[in-house]
């Protein structure tokens, strides 16, 4: 089993930044693949950025260019800065790790833009 737990959303003004973080623990070194959803409210859950075990990073076309995804292996915690937010970055920001036989998923982060 894999526990994730998701945190660091809030509320901030277009333009400003935010750092979720995703802790996680139990099998942990059974995880391929590690990083973020995000469901804004009447839509569906988008993929946000992923992190290889490899450390290979993949975004969003959307996202692209003002979010970074990391790992801090000694820690278990990946992390997701997220800078230049505009309005339409408001959404529950799910922390998504995937092992060959099933995704786990933190509880979510409300990450809200105002503008």
């Amino acid at each position: 089993q894999v526990q994730l737990v998701d945190s660091g959303g809030g509320l901030v003004q277009a333009g400003g930044s935010l750092r979720l973080s995703c802790a996680a623990s139990g099998r942990t070194f059974s995880i391929n693949v590690i990083g973020w959803d995000r469901q804004a409210p009447g839509k569906q859950r988008d993929m946000v950025a992923r992190i290889s075990s490899g450390g290979t990073t993949t975004y969003a076309d959307s996202v692209k260019g003002r979010f970074t995804i990391s790992r801090d292996n000694a820690k278990n915690t990946v992390y997701l800065q997220m800078n230049s937010l505009k309005p339409e970055d408001t959404a529950v920001y799910y922390c998504k790790g995937d092992t060959l036989d099933r995704a786990y998923w933190g509880q979510g982060t409300q990450v809200t833009v105002s503008s």
